[in-house]
Protein backbone atom coordinates (compact mmCIF):
# COMPACT_ATOMS: atom_id res chain seq x y z
CA UNK A 1 0.00 0.00 0.00
CA UNK A 2 1.52 3.42 -1.24
CA UNK A 3 0.65 6.64 -0.53
CA UNK A 4 -3.52 7.14 0.36
CA UNK A 5 -5.03 8.77 -2.91
CA UNK A 6 -8.41 10.48 -3.48
CA UNK A 7 -10.60 11.08 -6.59
CA UNK A 8 -12.56 13.96 -7.25
CA UNK A 9 -15.29 14.17 -9.52
CA UNK A 10 -16.41 17.11 -11.42
CA UNK A 11 -19.75 16.69 -13.23
CA UNK A 12 -19.83 19.36 -15.39
CA UNK A 13 -22.21 20.93 -18.02
CA UNK A 14 -20.02 19.86 -21.37
CA UNK A 15 -17.53 17.23 -19.84
CA UNK A 16 -16.91 15.02 -16.33
CA UNK A 17 -13.94 15.82 -15.11
CA UNK A 18 -11.57 13.53 -13.01
CA UNK A 19 -8.49 14.07 -10.72
CA UNK A 20 -6.20 12.11 -8.77
CA UNK A 21 -5.18 14.14 -5.38
CA UNK A 22 -2.77 13.07 -2.18
CA UNK A 23 -3.58 14.65 0.71
CA UNK A 24 -1.02 17.59 0.57
CA UNK A 25 -2.83 18.61 -2.71
CA UNK A 26 -0.82 17.36 -5.20
CA UNK A 27 -2.61 16.86 -8.32
CA UNK A 28 -1.27 13.17 -9.60
CA UNK A 29 -3.41 12.75 -12.99
CA UNK A 30 -6.44 14.47 -14.79
CA UNK A 31 -9.05 12.97 -16.98
CA UNK A 32 -11.68 14.58 -19.25
CA UNK A 33 -14.42 12.80 -20.79
CA UNK A 34 -17.15 15.25 -23.15
CA UNK A 35 -20.38 14.31 -24.26
CA UNK A 36 -23.46 15.98 -25.51
CA UNK A 37 -25.96 18.56 -24.91
CA UNK A 38 -29.00 19.05 -25.83
CA UNK A 39 -31.39 22.01 -27.00
CA UNK A 40 -34.48 20.45 -28.16
CA UNK A 41 -36.40 24.09 -28.33
CA UNK A 42 -35.17 27.47 -28.21
CA UNK A 43 -34.31 28.00 -24.10
CA UNK A 44 -34.51 24.42 -23.13
CA UNK A 45 -31.38 22.52 -21.93
CA UNK A 46 -31.38 18.83 -21.12
CA UNK A 47 -28.77 15.56 -20.70
CA UNK A 48 -29.04 12.38 -20.78
CA UNK A 49 -27.50 10.48 -17.27
CA UNK A 50 -26.24 7.79 -19.20
CA UNK A 51 -23.49 9.74 -20.90
CA UNK A 52 -22.39 10.50 -17.43
CA UNK A 53 -22.21 6.91 -16.00
CA UNK A 54 -20.38 5.95 -19.38
CA UNK A 55 -17.96 8.96 -19.14
CA UNK A 56 -17.20 7.65 -15.13
CA UNK A 57 -17.02 4.11 -16.00
CA UNK A 58 -14.49 4.84 -19.34
CA UNK A 59 -12.75 8.06 -17.56
CA UNK A 60 -11.84 6.35 -14.34
CA UNK A 61 -9.45 3.31 -15.44
CA UNK A 62 -7.58 6.04 -17.54
CA UNK A 63 -6.91 8.35 -14.37
CA UNK A 64 -5.51 5.57 -12.69
CA UNK A 65 -3.26 4.35 -15.40
CA UNK A 66 -0.05 4.24 -13.93
CA UNK A 67 -1.10 4.21 -10.02
CA UNK A 68 -2.06 1.34 -8.02
CA UNK A 69 -5.90 1.32 -7.63
CA UNK A 70 -5.56 -0.22 -4.05
CA UNK A 71 -4.13 2.98 -3.06
CA UNK A 72 -7.29 4.95 -3.56
CA UNK A 73 -9.08 5.84 -0.16
CA UNK A 74 -12.18 8.35 -1.03
CA UNK A 75 -13.81 9.86 -3.92
CA UNK A 76 -16.41 12.92 -3.97
CA UNK A 77 -18.19 14.70 -6.63
CA UNK A 78 -18.94 18.60 -7.04
CA UNK A 79 -21.31 18.92 -10.01
CA UNK A 80 -23.25 21.17 -11.71
CA UNK A 81 -26.87 21.65 -9.94
CA UNK A 82 -30.27 22.07 -10.33
CA UNK A 83 -30.78 19.52 -12.63
CA UNK A 84 -33.59 16.77 -12.20
CA UNK A 85 -33.18 13.23 -12.73
CA UNK A 86 -35.91 10.97 -12.36
CA UNK A 87 -35.59 6.88 -11.63
CA UNK A 88 -38.53 4.65 -11.91
CA UNK A 89 -39.31 2.15 -9.11
CA UNK A 90 -36.20 -0.06 -10.92
CA UNK A 91 -33.96 2.49 -11.03
CA UNK A 92 -33.75 3.72 -14.83
CA UNK A 93 -33.67 7.08 -15.56
CA UNK A 94 -37.02 7.94 -16.86
CA UNK A 95 -36.36 11.01 -19.24
CA UNK A 96 -33.09 13.27 -19.84
CA UNK A 97 -32.01 15.18 -17.41
CA UNK A 98 -33.32 18.65 -16.96
CA UNK A 99 -30.59 21.22 -16.25
CA UNK A 100 -30.04 23.98 -14.52
CA UNK A 101 -30.21 26.33 -17.65
CA UNK A 102 -33.04 25.25 -18.56
CA UNK A 103 -35.42 27.98 -20.08
CA UNK A 104 -38.95 26.19 -19.96
CA UNK A 105 -40.24 26.92 -16.51
CA UNK A 106 -41.27 30.59 -16.76
CA UNK A 107 -45.09 29.46 -16.30
CA UNK A 108 -44.22 27.45 -13.34
CA UNK A 109 -41.70 29.83 -11.97
CA UNK A 110 -44.26 32.61 -12.23
CA UNK A 111 -47.19 30.62 -10.15
CA UNK A 112 -45.34 29.63 -7.41
CA UNK A 113 -43.72 33.15 -7.06
CA UNK A 114 -47.44 34.84 -6.86
CA UNK A 115 -50.00 31.82 -6.08
CA UNK A 116 -47.59 30.47 -3.14
CA UNK A 117 -46.14 33.73 -2.65
CA UNK A 118 -42.82 34.97 -2.70
CA UNK A 119 -43.14 35.45 1.31
CA UNK A 120 -44.29 31.68 1.99
CA UNK A 121 -41.29 30.59 -0.19
CA UNK A 122 -38.70 32.67 1.75
CA UNK A 123 -40.30 31.07 4.99
CA UNK A 124 -40.43 27.39 3.65
CA UNK A 125 -36.86 27.69 1.59
CA UNK A 126 -35.41 30.81 2.28
CA UNK A 127 -35.42 31.60 -1.53
CA UNK A 128 -37.87 32.40 -3.98
CA UNK A 129 -38.43 30.89 -7.01
CA UNK A 130 -35.93 31.21 -10.19
CA UNK A 131 -36.17 28.87 -13.43
CA UNK A 132 -33.50 26.71 -13.26
CA UNK A 133 -34.20 25.53 -9.77
CA UNK A 134 -35.89 21.72 -9.75
CA UNK A 135 -39.41 22.52 -7.94
CA UNK A 136 -40.62 24.08 -11.11
CA UNK A 137 -39.11 21.43 -13.32
CA UNK A 138 -41.15 19.00 -11.80
CA UNK A 139 -44.39 21.50 -11.91
CA UNK A 140 -43.43 21.41 -15.63
CA UNK A 141 -43.28 17.77 -16.03
CA UNK A 142 -46.27 16.78 -13.95
CA UNK A 143 -48.20 19.34 -16.62
CA UNK A 144 -46.72 18.44 -19.79
CA UNK A 145 -45.05 15.01 -19.50
CA UNK A 146 -47.63 13.52 -16.79
CA UNK A 147 -46.85 9.23 -17.81
CA UNK A 148 -43.59 10.28 -16.63
CA UNK A 149 -44.20 12.09 -13.59
CA UNK A 150 -46.72 9.15 -12.63
CA UNK A 151 -43.23 6.67 -12.86
CA UNK A 152 -40.75 8.70 -10.76
CA UNK A 153 -40.10 6.84 -7.51
CA UNK A 154 -36.63 8.81 -6.79
CA UNK A 155 -35.55 12.14 -7.65
CA UNK A 156 -31.80 13.09 -7.88
CA UNK A 157 -29.87 15.89 -8.98
CA UNK A 158 -26.92 15.16 -11.43
CA UNK A 159 -24.29 14.23 -9.17
CA UNK A 160 -26.39 12.60 -7.08
CA UNK A 161 -26.90 9.92 -9.94
CA UNK A 162 -23.02 9.87 -10.19
CA UNK A 163 -22.54 8.57 -6.21
CA UNK A 164 -26.04 6.42 -6.76
CA UNK A 165 -24.01 4.57 -9.62
CA UNK A 166 -20.91 4.30 -7.58
CA UNK A 167 -22.78 3.22 -4.00
CA UNK A 168 -26.51 1.64 -5.21
CA UNK A 169 -27.35 4.72 -2.61
CA UNK A 170 -29.74 7.31 -2.81
CA UNK A 171 -28.30 10.40 -1.24
CA UNK A 172 -28.12 14.40 -1.25
CA UNK A 173 -26.14 16.57 0.30
CA UNK A 174 -27.31 19.58 1.84
CA UNK A 175 -25.51 22.23 -0.51
CA UNK A 176 -26.80 21.06 -3.45
CA UNK A 177 -30.15 19.69 -1.91
CA UNK A 178 -30.60 24.27 -1.70
CA UNK A 179 -31.24 24.74 -4.89
CA UNK A 180 -33.72 22.63 -5.36
CA UNK A 181 -36.54 24.68 -3.73
CA UNK A 182 -37.76 21.84 -1.85
CA UNK A 183 -35.10 22.15 1.34
CA UNK A 184 -36.24 24.08 4.81
CA UNK A 185 -32.41 25.23 3.67
CA UNK A 186 -32.50 27.03 7.60
CA UNK A 187 -33.47 23.52 9.37
CA UNK A 188 -31.93 21.40 6.87
CA UNK A 189 -34.52 18.82 6.01
CA UNK A 190 -36.96 18.53 2.83
CA UNK A 191 -39.89 21.46 3.01
CA UNK A 192 -43.16 19.51 3.91
CA UNK A 193 -44.97 22.56 1.84
CA UNK A 194 -42.60 22.10 -1.23
CA UNK A 195 -43.07 18.51 -1.35
CA UNK A 196 -47.12 18.97 -1.36
CA UNK A 197 -47.36 21.76 -4.12
CA UNK A 198 -44.91 19.80 -6.45
CA UNK A 199 -47.03 16.21 -5.92
CA UNK A 200 -44.15 13.77 -4.71
CA UNK A 201 -43.24 12.47 -1.00
CA UNK A 202 -40.60 12.61 1.30
CA UNK A 203 -39.75 8.83 0.22
CA UNK A 204 -39.34 9.72 -3.26
CA UNK A 205 -36.56 12.30 -2.01
CA UNK A 206 -32.85 10.98 -1.40
CA UNK A 207 -31.58 10.85 2.28
CA UNK A 208 -29.95 13.78 3.07
CA UNK A 209 -26.01 14.27 4.36
CA UNK A 210 -23.75 17.16 5.11
CA UNK A 211 -21.27 17.33 2.05
CA UNK A 212 -18.49 15.86 3.69
CA UNK A 213 -20.19 13.21 5.16
CA UNK A 214 -19.49 9.57 3.69
CA UNK A 215 -22.84 8.25 2.22
CA UNK A 216 -21.39 4.41 1.33
CA UNK A 217 -18.73 2.58 -0.69
CA UNK A 218 -18.20 1.39 -4.13
CA UNK A 219 -20.56 -1.42 -4.80
CA UNK A 220 -18.22 -4.51 -5.57
CA UNK A 221 -19.18 -4.99 -9.38
CA UNK A 222 -18.61 -1.21 -10.22
CA UNK A 223 -15.01 -1.39 -7.74
CA UNK A 224 -13.75 -4.36 -10.29
CA UNK A 225 -14.81 -2.52 -13.09
CA UNK A 226 -12.85 0.95 -11.76
CA UNK A 227 -9.95 -0.87 -10.48
CA UNK A 228 -10.51 0.43 -6.96
CA UNK A 229 -11.18 -1.58 -3.87
CA UNK A 230 -14.71 -2.11 -2.20
CA UNK A 231 -13.62 -0.12 0.62
CA UNK A 232 -13.06 3.23 -1.12
CA UNK A 233 -15.00 5.80 0.32
CA UNK A 234 -17.70 8.04 -0.97
CA UNK A 235 -18.46 11.49 0.54
CA UNK A 236 -21.69 12.81 -0.29
CA UNK A 237 -20.03 16.01 -1.93
CA UNK A 238 -21.56 18.80 -3.24
CA UNK A 239 -22.58 21.11 -5.55
CA UNK A 240 -20.24 22.41 -8.16
CA UNK A 241 -20.36 26.09 -6.85
CA UNK A 242 -19.93 25.17 -3.06
CA UNK A 243 -17.18 21.92 -3.94
CA UNK A 244 -15.61 24.85 -6.24
CA UNK A 245 -15.22 27.27 -2.96
CA UNK A 246 -13.93 24.40 -0.75
CA UNK A 247 -11.53 23.88 -3.65
CA UNK A 248 -10.43 27.94 -3.74
CA UNK A 249 -10.72 27.70 0.37
CA UNK A 250 -13.84 29.94 0.78
CA UNK A 251 -15.27 28.51 4.22
CA UNK A 252 -15.99 30.24 7.28
CA UNK A 253 -17.26 33.52 7.86
CA UNK A 254 -17.18 36.34 4.93
CA UNK A 255 -15.03 34.44 2.46
CA UNK A 256 -16.01 35.32 -1.26
CA UNK A 257 -15.19 33.25 -4.89
CA UNK A 258 -16.32 34.21 -7.93
CA UNK A 259 -16.33 31.14 -10.41
CA UNK A 260 -16.07 32.51 -14.49
CA UNK A 261 -17.45 29.17 -15.68
CA UNK A 262 -19.96 27.95 -18.41
CA UNK A 263 -22.01 30.14 -15.34
CA UNK A 264 -20.68 32.99 -13.36
CA UNK A 265 -21.39 32.84 -9.37
CA UNK A 266 -21.17 35.08 -6.44
CA UNK A 267 -20.62 33.28 -3.84
CA UNK A 268 -20.17 34.69 -0.25
CA UNK A 269 -19.49 32.35 2.58
CA UNK A 270 -21.41 32.65 5.78
CA UNK A 271 -20.87 30.65 9.69
CA UNK A 272 -24.69 30.92 10.35
CA UNK A 273 -27.79 31.10 8.52
CA UNK A 274 -29.25 34.73 8.13
CA UNK A 275 -32.55 36.10 6.91
CA UNK A 276 -32.71 38.11 3.26
CA UNK A 277 -34.80 40.59 2.71
CA UNK A 278 -34.04 40.88 -0.74
CA UNK A 279 -34.43 37.63 -2.44
CA UNK A 280 -31.85 38.37 -5.89
CA UNK A 281 -29.50 36.04 -4.85
CA UNK A 282 -29.72 32.68 -2.91
CA UNK A 283 -29.40 31.41 0.19
CA UNK A 284 -27.87 28.15 0.76
CA UNK A 285 -26.31 25.45 2.54
CA UNK A 286 -22.36 25.75 2.18
CA UNK A 287 -20.59 21.95 1.81
CA UNK A 288 -18.12 22.58 5.42
CA UNK A 289 -21.87 22.64 7.34
CA UNK A 290 -22.58 26.36 7.26
CA UNK A 291 -23.90 28.89 4.70
CA UNK A 292 -23.61 30.84 1.61
CA UNK A 293 -25.08 33.60 -0.39
CA UNK A 294 -25.07 32.74 -4.06
CA UNK A 295 -25.77 35.29 -7.32
CA UNK A 296 -25.66 32.82 -10.68
CA UNK A 297 -25.45 34.08 -13.95
CA UNK A 298 -26.26 31.92 -16.36
CA UNK A 299 -23.78 32.60 -19.66
CA UNK A 300 -20.35 33.45 -18.69
CA UNK A 301 -17.64 32.10 -20.22
CA UNK A 302 -20.28 30.42 -22.42
CA UNK A 303 -20.59 33.98 -23.89
CA UNK A 304 -17.16 34.33 -24.99
CA UNK A 305 -17.34 30.55 -26.32
CA UNK A 306 -20.47 31.47 -28.70
CA UNK A 307 -19.16 34.94 -29.88
CA UNK A 308 -15.88 33.02 -30.82
CA UNK A 309 -16.19 30.03 -31.49
CA UNK A 310 -19.52 29.83 -32.60
CA UNK A 311 -19.92 33.42 -34.52
CA UNK A 312 -16.27 33.77 -35.36
CA UNK A 313 -15.44 30.37 -36.12
CA UNK A 314 -11.88 30.40 -33.78
CA UNK A 315 -10.34 28.60 -30.67
CA UNK A 316 -7.25 31.25 -30.57
CA UNK A 317 -8.61 33.38 -27.72
CA UNK A 318 -5.13 34.58 -26.91
CA UNK A 319 -5.09 35.93 -30.48
CA UNK A 320 -8.58 37.53 -30.23
CA UNK A 321 -7.95 39.01 -26.98
CA UNK A 322 -4.16 40.45 -28.18
CA UNK A 323 -5.43 44.07 -29.54
CA UNK A 324 -7.85 44.41 -26.68
CA UNK A 325 -4.80 46.97 -24.78
CA UNK A 326 -5.01 48.73 -21.74
CA UNK A 327 -5.16 52.25 -23.13
CA UNK A 328 -8.84 50.67 -24.26
CA UNK A 329 -10.35 49.60 -21.24
CA UNK A 330 -13.07 51.23 -19.44
CA UNK A 331 -13.26 52.94 -22.80
CA UNK A 332 -15.03 50.91 -25.13
CA UNK A 333 -18.49 52.49 -26.93
CA UNK A 334 -20.20 48.65 -27.46
CA UNK A 335 -22.11 47.26 -24.40
CA UNK A 336 -23.42 43.52 -24.25
CA UNK A 337 -26.50 41.66 -22.38
CA UNK A 338 -24.97 38.48 -21.61
CA UNK A 339 -28.24 36.71 -21.11
CA UNK A 340 -28.10 33.92 -23.95
CA UNK A 341 -29.76 31.70 -21.81
CA UNK A 342 -32.00 34.39 -19.96
CA UNK A 343 -30.99 35.27 -16.96
CA UNK A 344 -31.24 34.02 -13.42
CA UNK A 345 -29.41 37.06 -10.69
CA UNK A 346 -30.27 39.32 -10.12
CA UNK A 347 -32.98 39.82 -12.78
CA UNK A 348 -34.80 36.66 -12.24
CA UNK A 349 -36.10 36.99 -16.17
CA UNK A 350 -36.50 33.86 -18.41
CA UNK A 351 -37.17 35.66 -21.37
CA UNK A 352 -33.81 38.24 -21.09
CA UNK A 353 -31.77 37.62 -24.40
CA UNK A 354 -28.11 38.43 -25.70
CA UNK A 355 -28.10 41.87 -26.92
CA UNK A 356 -25.24 43.92 -28.37
CA UNK A 357 -25.47 47.78 -28.12
CA UNK A 358 -23.87 50.76 -29.50
CA UNK A 359 -22.38 49.60 -32.71
CA UNK A 360 -21.01 51.97 -35.48
CA UNK A 361 -19.44 52.02 -38.75
CA UNK A 362 -16.24 51.95 -37.13
CA UNK A 363 -16.71 49.00 -34.40
CA UNK A 364 -13.96 46.55 -34.46
CA UNK A 365 -14.05 42.51 -33.56
CA UNK A 366 -12.15 43.35 -31.02
CA UNK A 367 -14.27 45.69 -29.67
CA UNK A 368 -17.15 42.93 -29.74
CA UNK A 369 -15.18 40.60 -27.79
CA UNK A 370 -14.20 43.07 -25.42
CA UNK A 371 -18.11 44.10 -24.84
CA UNK A 372 -18.63 40.45 -23.83
CA UNK A 373 -16.08 40.47 -20.97
CA UNK A 374 -16.78 43.37 -20.29
CA UNK A 375 -20.67 42.57 -20.07
CA UNK A 376 -20.19 39.55 -17.80
CA UNK A 377 -18.08 41.56 -15.47
CA UNK A 378 -20.88 44.16 -14.90
CA UNK A 379 -23.73 41.45 -14.83
CA UNK A 380 -21.38 39.60 -12.00
CA UNK A 381 -21.17 43.12 -10.36
CA UNK A 382 -25.30 43.35 -10.28
CA UNK A 383 -25.17 40.56 -7.67
CA UNK A 384 -22.17 42.44 -5.54
CA UNK A 385 -24.85 45.52 -5.77
CA UNK A 386 -27.39 43.41 -3.92
CA UNK A 387 -24.73 42.24 -1.64
CA UNK A 388 -23.86 45.59 -0.63
CA UNK A 389 -27.59 46.77 0.21
CA UNK A 390 -27.71 43.61 2.38
CA UNK A 391 -24.62 45.46 4.19
CA UNK A 392 -22.13 43.49 2.84
CA UNK A 393 -18.56 44.55 2.51
CA UNK A 394 -16.66 42.90 -0.14
CA UNK A 395 -12.90 44.10 -0.69
CA UNK A 396 -11.82 40.68 -2.07
CA UNK A 397 -12.29 37.59 -3.80
CA UNK A 398 -10.75 34.57 -5.05
CA UNK A 399 -11.31 33.63 -8.33
CA UNK A 400 -11.36 30.37 -10.59
CA UNK A 401 -13.06 28.81 -13.87
CA UNK A 402 -11.64 28.71 -17.78
CA UNK A 403 -12.49 32.58 -18.10
CA UNK A 404 -10.07 33.06 -14.90
CA UNK A 405 -7.38 31.73 -16.86
CA UNK A 406 -7.18 35.67 -18.97
CA UNK A 407 -5.52 37.46 -17.31
CA UNK A 408 -7.58 40.60 -19.54
CA UNK A 409 -10.85 39.20 -18.23
CA UNK A 410 -9.17 39.40 -14.89
CA UNK A 411 -8.13 42.89 -15.02
CA UNK A 412 -11.23 44.07 -16.31
CA UNK A 413 -13.12 41.99 -13.19
CA UNK A 414 -10.89 43.40 -10.43
CA UNK A 415 -11.90 47.05 -11.61
CA UNK A 416 -15.07 46.78 -12.62
CA UNK A 417 -15.92 45.71 -9.00
CA UNK A 418 -12.84 47.29 -7.76
CA UNK A 419 -11.54 44.80 -5.50
CA UNK A 420 -8.53 42.60 -5.14
CA UNK A 421 -8.90 39.17 -6.94
CA UNK A 422 -6.54 36.47 -5.41
CA UNK A 423 -5.95 33.68 -7.90
CA UNK A 424 -5.01 30.04 -6.04
CA UNK A 425 -2.62 27.66 -7.33
CA UNK A 426 -5.10 25.11 -8.36
CA UNK A 427 -7.83 26.56 -10.22
CA UNK A 428 -8.89 22.87 -10.48
CA UNK A 429 -12.76 24.27 -8.65
CA UNK A 430 -15.42 21.61 -8.05
CA UNK A 431 -13.10 18.74 -8.30
CA UNK A 432 -10.55 19.91 -6.50
CA UNK A 433 -13.29 20.61 -3.57
CA UNK A 434 -14.54 17.12 -4.25
CA UNK A 435 -11.67 15.36 -3.10
CA UNK A 436 -10.98 17.64 -0.32
CA UNK A 437 -14.45 16.54 0.92
CA UNK A 438 -13.36 12.89 0.24
CA UNK A 439 -10.32 13.63 2.50
CA UNK A 440 -12.61 14.57 5.39
CA UNK A 441 -15.16 11.80 4.90
CA UNK A 442 -11.86 9.27 5.09
CA UNK A 443 -10.92 11.42 8.16
CA UNK A 444 -7.60 12.38 6.56
CA UNK A 445 -8.86 15.66 8.24
CA UNK A 446 -11.30 16.77 10.90
CA UNK A 447 -12.85 19.34 8.87
CA UNK A 448 -13.46 21.20 5.95
CA UNK A 449 -11.60 24.12 7.22
CA UNK A 450 -8.43 22.28 7.94
CA UNK A 451 -7.84 20.62 4.91
CA UNK A 452 -8.25 24.07 2.89
CA UNK A 453 -5.79 25.97 5.31
CA UNK A 454 -3.30 23.10 4.41
CA UNK A 455 -4.27 22.64 0.87
CA UNK A 456 -5.28 26.24 -0.84
CA UNK A 457 -2.62 28.90 -1.35
CA UNK A 458 -2.95 32.01 -3.37
CA UNK A 459 -0.68 32.27 -6.56
CA UNK A 460 -0.93 36.00 -7.58
CA UNK A 461 -2.86 38.88 -6.82
CA UNK A 462 -4.87 40.84 -9.27
CA UNK A 463 -5.54 44.70 -8.20
CA UNK A 464 -7.71 47.00 -9.38
CA UNK A 465 -6.17 50.47 -10.80
CA UNK A 466 -8.08 53.34 -9.63
CA UNK A 467 -8.09 55.64 -12.96
CA UNK A 468 -9.32 52.59 -14.58
CA UNK A 469 -12.03 51.76 -12.06
CA UNK A 470 -13.54 55.05 -12.22
CA UNK A 471 -13.58 54.72 -15.62
CA UNK A 472 -15.51 51.32 -15.24
CA UNK A 473 -18.10 52.73 -12.74
CA UNK A 474 -19.19 55.09 -15.12
CA UNK A 475 -19.60 52.41 -17.78
CA UNK A 476 -21.37 50.05 -15.25
CA UNK A 477 -23.53 52.76 -14.05
CA UNK A 478 -24.58 53.16 -18.19
CA UNK A 479 -24.99 49.03 -18.37
CA UNK A 480 -27.77 49.53 -15.65
CA UNK A 481 -29.84 51.63 -17.74
CA UNK A 482 -30.00 49.13 -20.42
CA UNK A 483 -31.90 45.79 -18.94
CA UNK A 484 -35.03 48.16 -17.82
CA UNK A 485 -35.22 49.61 -20.80
CA UNK A 486 -35.11 46.28 -22.85
CA UNK A 487 -37.11 44.05 -20.79
CA UNK A 488 -40.35 44.44 -22.00
CA UNK A 489 -38.82 44.37 -25.09
CA UNK A 490 -37.92 41.08 -24.29
CA UNK A 491 -41.30 39.36 -23.04
CA UNK A 492 -43.17 41.32 -26.45
CA UNK A 493 -40.47 39.77 -28.76
CA UNK A 494 -40.61 36.46 -27.19
CA UNK A 495 -44.93 36.00 -26.86
CA UNK A 496 -44.56 36.65 -30.41
CA UNK A 497 -42.42 34.09 -30.75
CA UNK A 498 -44.70 31.51 -28.98
CA UNK A 499 -47.65 32.66 -30.96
Amino acid sequence: MGLKLYIGIDLGTSALKLLLMDKEGTIHNMVTKAYPLEFPQPGWSQQNPEDWKKALLEGMPELLQGFDGADVAGMGCGGQMHGLVVLDKDDNVIRPAILWNDGRTAKQVEDLNQKAGEENLARWTANIAFAGFTAPKLLWLREHEPENFAKIAKIMLPKDYINYILTGVHACDYSDASGMLLLDVEHKCWSREMLEICGVSEDQMPKLFESYDCIGTVKPDVARVLGVPETVRIAAGAGDNAAAAVGTGVVGEGGCNISLGTSGTVFISSATFRNLDNHAIHLFAHADGGYHLMGCMLSAASCNKWLLEDIFRTTDYAAEQAPITEDKLGKNHVFFLPYLMGERSPINDTNARGTFLGMTMDTSRADLVQAVLEGVAFAIRDSFEVAKSLGIEITSSKICGGGAKSPLWKKIMANVLNIELQCPESEQGPGMGGAMLAMVACGAYPNVQAACDRMVHVASTVRPEPELAARYETRYRQFQRIYPTCRQLFADFVKEEVQ
